[in-house]
């Protein structure tokens, strides 16, 4: 079965979500926009390394870069956090009313009282 686009978008976000480090870059990003020396400066890793971590974001569409007079500046793209929000809301529902569904099944029958 053929990779859709959709679906190589979807492993590209759950991939870049998967650091905790990329995690936390996003997190600080949706308080608004930051310069990547900001971005690093929380990290014990070097500038080299959180540009990497960036990079991963950026493929994943996770974030954009834009250059604003010296400063490399990000932000935090949504649109692609909301498609990993839905798909994994899409299976939460599922696993509920599948898990609604055993535990009836499993339940013993009422008895009436004589």
């Amino acid at each position: 079965m053929p990779h859709t686009n959709s679906a190589r978008e979807l492993d590209r976000v759950f991939a870049a979500l998967a650091d905790p480090t990329r995690r936390a870059i996003l997190a600080r990003l949706a308080r608004g926009d930051a310069s990547v020396g900001d971005l690093a400066k929380p990290f014990d890793i070097s500038l080299p390394a959180v540009s990497r971590h960036l990079d991963v974001l950026e493929r994943a569409r996770l974030i954009e870069r834009r250059v604003d007079a010296q400063w490399r500046v990000c932000r935090l793209r949504a649109r692609p956090l909301r498609n990993a929000a839905n798909w994994i809301d899409h299976y939460r529902r599922f696993w509920e009313v599948r898990l609604d569904s055993e535990l009836l099944e499993a339940s013993p029958p009422k008895r009436r009282k004589q």
